[in-house]
């Protein structure tokens, strides 16, 4: 059996290195016209992939491999009977990394030393904890995980919330009581760090809305890297620093630099940047060779989220 596959860079074309016989890898940025009419495994552009999508149109392809966990609104992009997988897998740990850390710079200030450095200053404050504070964390899925599991040698006490109600076994964890999504107004009042972690979509498009975020105490934290639509921008905006937010996500993206939450009280941002570490390359790397050797076989592959029928 042969195959024909797309990668979007050189180099990472490089860190999937040496392929079985009968596989023929060839780099397409998308940009230029398709390499192939019949291609096996295309793996689209890291960042605005899904606008890419088009490109794929009148083509007959095996499937898109996404370098992005996330994928609302691809179905939209995507032509019909293409199948399409997420990359569960690769970026989990460095979004967890960049949670815990969002967590970390807000609770215990590091704005404000960063400011402090530029002018030689030297300000040291009385910062809020993150071992012993109440963390509600919402997503309980890949992401959700690795963020429960780093968040556990911190000392919080953490409560887990995802679509349905179950008792979860964990490896690491070990009993973890999830909670329904319904009961999230109840937890609310008591949390003092609040972690998103769920998908988009219509499902939780402005979840955290003006009557969600009034439930949450004063200056308690809520930290996102799920997606931006999680939060109403400007429900957060009238806030006006009542409750502090260290956001990876946003809603619009790129946020202008006009836009009134850059200067909220309280808000910490990152500009979507919570898979972008060195971690993500070497695993892409590995699911797209892990795909390759399942098509070879013959085997289904894996993270399709999108079967194209």
């Amino acid at each position: 059996m042969s195959l024909f596959v797309t990668v979007p860079t050189a180099r990472l074309a490089e860190n999937i290195g040496a392929l079985p016989e009968g596989v023929e890898l060839e780099v397409w940025d998308f940009q230029s016209a398709a390499p192939r009419q019949r291609i096996d495994l295309v793996v689209p552009p890291y960042m605005g992939g899904s606008s890419a999508l088009s490109a794929l149109k009148g083509l007959d392809v095996g499937l898109v491999q996404s370098q992005s966990i996330g994928y609302d609104g691809i179905d939209e992009k995507l032509p019909s009977g293409i199948p399409f997988a997420n990359a569960a897998s690769v970026h989990e740990t460095s979004t967890a990394e960049i949670a815990l850390a969002l967590a970390l710079a807000a609770q215990r200030q590091f704005s404000r030393f960063v400011l402090a450095q530029e002018h030689g200053e030297w300000a040291p404050v009385f910062a809020e904890s993150l071992a012993d504070r109440r963390v509600l964390l919402v997503g309980f899925g890949g992401v959700g995980e690795a963020i429960a599991m780093r968040l556990e040698p911190f000392e919080v006490e953490l409560t887990v919330v995802a679509r349905t109600a179950r008792p979860v076994w964990h490896e690491r964890l070990g009993r973890v009581q999830v909670h329904a999504i319904e009961e999230l107004a109840s937890l609310l009042p008591k949390a003092e760090i609040v972690v998103l972690a769920l998908p988009g979509g219509d499902e939780t498009r402005h979840l955290f809305d003006d009557e969600t975020l009034a439930l949450l105490p004063d200056d308690a934290l809520i930290v996102n890297v799920g997606r931006g639509t999680l939060i109403d921008t400007d429900a957060l905006v009238r806030q006006n620093g009542r409750i502090r937010a260290a956001l990876d996500v946003m809603d619009p993206e790129p946020l202008p630099a006009e836009h009134p939450l850059w200067k909220t009280e309280g808000v910490l941002i990152s500009p979507h940047v919570g898979g972008a570490s060195t971690a993500m390359n070497p695993r892409i790397a590995r699911l797209i060779r892990k795909q390759i050797e399942r098509m070879l076989r013959g085997d289904a592959p894996v993270n399709v989220v999108i079967d194209g029928r």
